[in-house]
């Protein structure tokens, strides 16, 4: 079974201000991620704005994200919806589509299933597609946990093959390791300030939304680590600290999108009601970039 690995930014989805897909915008993303040498990329999560694209815009995305990434590197895809319904709708959607290596499925938001609800909810995904699953917990976003027990028994069914874990809970990130077989199953950190700690305790790597703006490091902390160069790793960890620290200054995803825009590549907007970026958080954002040479003016 396919074992993901390595740093996956989770990407953005270009947007114009009318909210229509932005497709050579987002062929720009594509190939500036993989040329900063990134392991894969995740489309249709939340900072993909997942949650207010329609059925025919994500059909859209999946399309020219497997034509443009033309087998690179593998590409991971959301299927995150409220209800188990249409998340495999949107399953089976992409595995009609073609072309993509792994599902993701957040768990229910607005919602809030029991453990044993959630586990029948991604039982009931698994079972309607032959595509690999990520379980995704990010309980800020959604107010639903993904207990330790519940993530072990999870692992035991044929094609779901790691977790996403966005809690920003270490010792959970570590518990998921200790009960799962580290062999088949892939244990990725979600919040990007932890993906050293995380590979130290033997995880295999992260989702990270800062890969779309600062790829080449955000990479750099999984392969200096797996080259044996730990020092380095925790160095460009503390490096990348603060323009994570930077996306919690406005309304997500908007910084990711304002801090593409800094670094050259045009992608529009989020939809409302999100808004843009105050001047002070944007300079904020603007320094951190210029600290990291990643600034331009545009």
């Amino acid at each position: 079974m396919f074992k993901p690995n390595g740093v996956i930014p989770a990407l953005v989805t270009p947007l114009d201000k009318n909210g229509k897909l932005m497709e050579d915008a987002l062929r720009k993303v594509i190939d500036y991620t993989i040329s900063g040498g990134v392991h894969g990329l995740f489309i249709l999560g939340s900072s993909g704005e997942i949650y207010g694209l329609t059925p025919e815009q994500k059909r859209r995305v999946v399309e020219v994200t497997v034509d443009h990434t033309a087998g690179r590197v593998p590409v991971y895809c959301g299927a995150s919806e409220i209800t188990t319904r249409d998340c495999i709708q949107t399953a089976q959607m992409v595995e009609e589509v073609g072309g993509v290596a792994a599902l993701s499925v957040l768990t229910p938001y607005f919602m809030s299933p029991t453990q044993s609800e959630l586990a029948d909810h991604f039982k009931a995904i698994a079972k309607s597609t032959k595509l690999p699953i990520i379980l995704y917990g990010n309980e800020a976003r959604t107010q639903v946990k993904i207990e330790v027990k519940t993530c072990e028994e999870l692992s035991k069914v044929d094609n779901i093959i790691g977790i996403k874990d966005s809690s920003g809970d270490m010792t959970r990130m570590a518990e998921y390791l200790r009960v799962t077989e580290r062999e088949t199953f892939s244990v990725l950190a979600g919040r990007d300030t932890l993906i050293y700690a995380g590979l130290c305790h033997g995880g295999s790597g992260a989702i990270a939304s800062t890969g779309n703006i600062a790829p080449k490091l955000v990479s750099e902390i999984y392969n200096t680590f797996v080259a044996g160069d730990l020092q380095k790793s925790l160095e460009l960890q503390f490096k990348l600290a603060p323009l994570r620290l930077a996306v919690d200054k406005a309304t997500f995803p908007v910084v990711l999108k304002e801090g593409l825009k800094m670094v050259g590549i045009d992608v529009g907007y989020a939809f409302a009601p999100a808004a843009e970026m105050s001047l002070e958080s944007r300079e904020l954002l603007a320094n951190v970039l210029k600290d990291l040479e990643l600034y331009q003016i545009y």
